[in-house]
């Protein structure tokens, strides 16, 4: 689960409660259409369920390895 959710405020937080306001907040999510990569754990799982019906969320695939591994003695022989 170390991977990326993708999250987008897809509804006003107009006339919902503080506590929703704050977690749309805490997401980093500003006005509707705002999109936001959050990384995919526990605690952000929590918060998106909690406001699951302001937002719309993609889990983002695992990025590939960045650079070349390192070479090993063997290899070059």
């Amino acid at each position: 689960m170390a991977g990326k959710l993708r999250v987008t405020q897809v509804k006003s937080t107009i006339s919902h409660i503080a506590r929703n306001r704050a977690t749309i907040r805490a997401l980093g999510l500003k006005r509707i259409g705002h999109t936001v990569e959050v990384t995919d754990n526990v605690a952000t799982r929590g918060m998106v369920r909690q406001v699951r019906f302001l937002v719309s969320v993609e889990e983002l695939p695992d990025a590939a390895p960045k650079g070349r591994r390192a070479s090993t003695p063997e290899e070059k022989a």
